[in-house]
This record gives C-alpha cells, sequence and structure tokens, in this order.
C-alpha cells in the first residue's frame, strides 16, 4: 500500500507597504517596497524549487512574488487569500478608529468576531480561506504550495490547521516577507476535510 502523499504549505506574507499613520489597509491595494535585498534572498533560499505557486488579488503579492523571481503568468491568482475586508472602517487610523465610540469598543474587545459596516469579521477570513485551503490541498495533493498573501489569511490557514477560534488565532504574529510552513498529512489514501486528515505546523513566522 504506497504512503499518503504530504501536501506542503509555504505561506509567505507579502513585502513592507508604506504605511507610517498605521492605517487599517485590509484589502486597499496599495503597495509593498523592498528596501533589503538580502531578506529576499534568504526567502527565496528557503523555497521549494518545483512548487505551485499562489498569489492574493491584491497586487502586494503579486509585486512580492516577482520580487521572488516569479512569472506572474505562472501564479494562480485567489481572490479568497485577499486580507479581510473593514468595509467601512478601511484605511482609518487608531485615532479615527477610537472616535468610533460603541463601534471601536466591539473592535477592540472582540476583534475575532466583529464584523464592521459593510465589511467583514476575521471569522469571516477563517471561513474563506479555510474553505479555499481545504479545497486546494484536496486537488493539489502531494505538491509544494507556495502562497504569497497576508497577515490574516496566514492566520486563517494557522487556525484551520490547528482547530483555533478567530480570537485565537489573531495571537499570532507574522511578519511581512515571513515564511509559515503547514504540512497537511492525510491519514486514508486520499486527502479529505474532517476527521481523516490532520495538520502539522512546521514553523510559523521564521526569516533568516
Amino acid at each position: 500500500m504506497s504512503t499518503p502523499p504530504i501536501t506542503r504549505w509555504w505561506w509567505i506574507r507579502h513585502g513592507p507597504v508604506h504605511n507610517p499613520d498605521r492605517r487599517l489597509y485590509g484589502q486597499n491595494d496599495i503597495d509593498a517596497h523592498f528596501p533589503d535585498d538580502d531578506a529576499l534572498a534568504a526567502l527565496r533560499g528557503q523555497l521549494p524549487r518545483d512548487a505551485l505557486w499562489l498569489t492574493s488579488g491584491l497586487k502586494r503579492t503579486h509585486q512580492t512574488a516577482a520580487a521572488l523571481g516569479r512569472d506572474l503568468a505562472e501564479c494562480h491568482l485567489h481572490p479568497t487569500l485577499n486580507e479581510q475586508h473593514f468595509g467601512d472602517w478601511q484605511g482609518l487610523d487608531f485615532a479615527s478608529l477610537k472616535q468610533l465610540g460603541a463601534d471601536f469598543e466591539r473592535l477592540w474587545n472582540d476583534p475575532g468576531e466583529t464584523r464592521p459596516p459593510g465589511g467583514e469579521s476575521f471569522a469571516d477570513v477563517l471561513d474563506r480561506v479555510g474553505q479555499t485551503v481545504t479545497r486546494l490541498t484536496a486537488k493539489h495533493a502531494g505538491r509544494d504550495i507556495v502562497a504569497v498573501a497576508h497577515g490574516g489569511s496566514i492566520r486563517a490557514a494557522l487556525a484551520l490547521a490547528l482547530g483555533l477560534d478567530a480570537r485565537a488565532a489573531l495571537g499570532f504574529r507574522i511578519d511581512t516577507l515571513s515564511l509559515t510552513r503547514i504540512d497537511h498529512v492525510p491519514r486514508g489514501a486520499e486527502p479529505s476535510p474532517g476527521s481523516l486528515t490532520r495538520w502539522q505546523v512546521g514553523g510559523v513566522n521564521l526569516s533568516r
């Protein structure tokens, strides 16, 4: 009987963005910048050669994949891996968020479940990213998958792997140009969602 294939996810958070006011940029489509060539070279050296590459639908992930030497025509775009959408609160700085009063208090006290007007909660992100990861793991069983994404989507993947709720998953620190490794190890002959699968976390927020 053959050994079931392990599917290895190599999660990369996009490159640094210019955000001096520390605004809640979410799905605002802003540029990434790459002042540190050594960081790119170190990250590039850790990645598998024959991998399937994914990006989110936001250009900072496309720019990061390109900076890592990937031809974007060969990358698979998945908007379901986008960062959290903060709706009417997107683009606000901390001072502006505090002026929201009771709405800010709800966000501060329950950041996992609070849904901004016109946006989504972090629990919603867990749901859409989890469905995407489960589907792609089944479709590409046994592959190395490099996913250039966002802090929120990487935390969501960790939540899936470890069975965490939204509040607990928000406790992970995910720096720009960091690497997070998650392996899917099926117990049966084929990977499938639910009790017949398990995940292993090889490292979180790794850097050179």
